[in-house]
């Protein structure tokens, strides 16, 4: 991706001319419209966005785990900065849960999976942040419906204690592999990437096989449940997490075969009650600021490209993130959905 650096000296002009002023008379500025596709279009500068935002007070977040990316310093750091409050709902909510409790919770804001996204891309609201131009384009929407916040591999956590490191998912077959997943494939999007992470032959899904992978561990009585495995299969930022916590009871690989990935996207409401503050949460989490944090999580930031480019982004936590065999695989949605549908019918199976 071609990194610029306009659109950021440009956004920096924007505001220090609404800050200040050569006459003795100041032209009325323009009135704010809190539902605007674009910072620049609705309030002219963050600081008239930050105070729109204040004059709301609350912004209703939903499935956002405080033990998930670091999101609870996230909130926290946002709530303080701006002096709004933020309510959390249902934090362990799925991501198609949180579209199915909209209408009732009415969240200003959702963190979903590409697949939900772009299911439900006709009820958010359009809003292109100032770092748009960094995100790659194909993960984000065009009308600035949906885009990437951050990213993760598959990976396979380990106790080094007691099984040799795998160097991909066809060796957890072997003796002594205690195996877990994150959840339940058919309902959990982590657990189901897993097993198309061990689906990969040569970049190329085959649901099949990592079906067979799953089904023979738990023929064999070694697929277990994480608390009694010394193997678990789940996104890197949560084993690299884990591992950072006790370094020598835990590791984490990246099969160089499987590099699977995936984003997580960030969309505001159409019903959004608090939509200036709905604008800002979106804002904060896609400035230096709010990615260096997730960053600290261990998830991979969607404008982690372009702030190294321009030299703020926080190379040391970059430098503990697991080690990455390339650029990840990411399923298409078509790919997305024929794994689902395959699961649906055969996970349950042959002891699966």
């Amino acid at each position: 991706m071609t990194v610029r650096t306009c659109a950021a000296v440009a956004a920096i002009l924007v505001s220090a001319g609404c800050g200040a002023s050569t006459t003795t008379e100041s032209k009325p500025l323009p009135p704010v419209n809190a539902k605007a596709s674009s910072m620049k279009a609705g309030f002219g500068s963050l600081e008239r966005l930050a105070e729109a935002a204040k004059q709301e007070g609350e912004l209703n977040v939903i499935a956002l785990p405080r033990d998930w990316v670091n999101y609870g310093q996230i909130i926290d750091t946002f709530a303080e900065k701006y002096g709004v409050k933020v309510n959390e709902l249902e934090p362990n909510a799925s991501s198609q849960r949180e579209i199915d409790a909209a209408g009732r919770l009415k969240p200003d804001v959702f963190d979903l999976t590409l697949d939900v996204a772009v299911a439900n891309a006709a009820t958010f609201a359009p809003y292109k942040v100032q770092g748009w131009q960094d995100l790659p384009d194909d993960v984000k929407a065009a009308s600035g419906a949906w885009y990437a916040a951050y990213g993760s591999y598959m990976s396979i956590g380990y106790d080094p204690r007691t099984v040799p490191a795998p160097a991909s998912f066809a060796d957890l077959a072997k003796p002594g592999y205690m195996v877990a997943l994150d959840g339940d494939p058919l309902r959990s999007m982590g657990a189901f990437e897993g097993v198309m992470a061990a689906s990969l032959l040569h970049g190329v899904p085959r649901p099949q096989r990592g079906v067979e992978l799953f089904h023979r561990l738990k023929r064999e009585g070694r697929l277990t449940e994480p608390a009694k495995a010394n193997v678990v299969v789940g996104w890197d930022h949560l084993n690299a997490a884990r591992s950072a916590h006790d370094p020598e009871a835990w590791k984490v690989t990246i099969p160089k075969d499987a590099p699977l990935g995936a984003y997580h996207v960030l969309a505001i409401s159409k019903h959004a009650p608090h939509p200036a503050a709905a604008r800002l949460w979106q804002e904060f989490v896609l400035s230096d600021e709010g990615q260096n944090l997730l960053q600290k999580g261990f998830a991979r930031p969607a404008r982690g490209e372009a702030m190294l480019t321009r030299g703020t982004l926080d190379t040391h936590q970059a430098a503990r993130l697991p080690a990455a065999p390339g650029p990840p695989i990411l399923l298409t949605i078509p790919q997305t959905d024929a794994g689902k549908s395959y699961l649906k019918k055969e996970w349950t199976k042959s002891g699966g």
